[in-house]
């Protein structure tokens, strides 16, 4: 019979520690990657910010500037997704979630304004849309709500996310438009708002987080009411709208 010595064998944490060391060595490869998509982001950031402070009929040159700077950062997501796609995506996806809600917002803020369009006409450029998660998913280059594959995707909440970000962008848009005299934007807002709005009652969502963030959407709702009514008060509201 072996003899028992009470000890525990070394080799089984030696083993534990190459997992660890492996797992580490994946998290710096997909962060090293997010780091660049993080440093394009804020050069994205930038020039959609310039919209607060452009009326409507002169946004072409921010929308153009926007649609370039998201180049660069849709390319970094194809190295994402390349590097992401060989690892567990439900061990790793937190890793880069929020980068990709980020993204997934400026896309639709894009959209928004008139990006994204099959022209570069500014007069052509049509403003007041939303981009379903298939656009966002077809211009990232990537699959959408994947759930019978375990590979890189634009999740839904991801994209809910993202949408809920850019009501609470265009509400803070409605309020600086006024300041610029212009008073169709804030209409156009509102009307989008309350739409989206509408959408998400109709939705049963289960994830706590996004639950909470939506149920804020009522009071983007309601300012943007105030500064319609504010227009009204005033006589600023234009005729033919």
């Amino acid at each position: 019979m072996a003899s028992q010595t009470g000890m525990i064998d070394p080799a089984i944490f030696e083993q534990l520690q190459d997992i660890i060391d492996q797992d580490t060595e994946i998290r710096d490869e997909l962060r090293e990657i997010l780091k660049t998509l993080e440093k394009q982001g804020r050069s994205t950031q930038a020039i959609l910010s310039k919209a607060h402070s452009t009326s409507s009929d002169s946004l072409c040159n921010v929308v153009e500037g926007a649609e370039g700077a998201l180049r660069y950062q849709i390319d970094t997501v194809s190295e994402l997704a390349e590097a992401a796609s060989r690892h567990p995506y439900y061990k790793y996806n937190h890793v880069w979630s929020h980068q990709i809600q980020d993204l997934t917002y400026m896309i639709l803020l894009s959209g928004f304004l008139g990006g994204f369009t099959s022209t570069n006409s500014s007069e052509a450029r049509q403003t007041g849309r939303l981009l379903t998660i298939e656009e966002v998913g077809n211009i990232l280059g990537v699959p959408v709500n994947i759930k019978n594959k375990d590979t890189f995707h634009l999740s839904l909440e991801e994209y809910l996310l993202a949408l809920i970000t850019l009501i609470e962008e265009l509400a803070r848009l409605a309020r600086n438009s006024v300041t610029l005299g212009d008073y169709t934007r804030p209409l156009q807002i509102s009307k989008f708002i309350k739409d989206v709005h509408a959408g998400f009652q109709i939705l049963n969502l289960k994830n706590d987080a996004l639950r909470r963030r939506s149920d804020g959407i009522k009071y983007r709702v309601k300012e943007v009411e105030d500064v319609v009514y504010d227009l009204s008060l005033r006589n600023l509201i234009p005729k033919d709208t």
